[in-house]
């Protein structure tokens, strides 16, 4: 699961990076360049910072995601190597998420960004892809 709200109560302040498309969360984490990354605490945001990444490379975009600071990043579909170096650097993913991005920010501060009008169309439900190398399982892409 991700941070909720409830949790913002014990922290003073917090980092949430969105992946954006213009006014609404792009659709593949690994090709946007685009982050608004908000400062909140206590349920309402007290900075907002729009970043471009310049560098397309999804290591140094992962790096970037975590220099600058970033608790959780919320985002549509996600490549599983770039999930991986995210999570491995505590990054909180809220991935498969779809809509306007001040409706996500919204949903998010309210602790309801989990129901189904935020989903990728053909997400079934937010849940954690496993991963199998060389003849494995697949991965579910939702």
């Amino acid at each position: 699961m991700y941070i909720l709200v409830r949790d913002l109560l014990t922290v003073r302040r917090m980092k949430i990076a969105l992946a954006i498309d213009q006014d609404r969360i792009a659709p593949l984490l690994d090709t946007t360049r685009s982050f608004l990354v908000l400062t909140v605490g206590q349920t309402r945001t007290m900075a907002r910072e729009q970043v471009f990444l310049a560098d397309p490379d999804p290591v140094a975009k992962a790096r970037s995601i975590i220099e600058l600071g970033a608790r959780v990043l919320i985002c549509g579909a996600i490549s599983w190597p770039l999930e991986a170096m995210l999570s491995a650097a505590s990054v909180q993913l809220v991935a498969n998420t779809s809509g306007a991005t001040e409706e996500v920010v919204a949903a998010y501060l309210s602790g309801t960004l989990t129901e189904q009008a935020f989903l990728m169309p053909g997400c079934p439900e937010r849940q954690r892809r496993r991963h199998r190398h060389r003849g494995g399982a697949r991965y579910n892409p939702c």
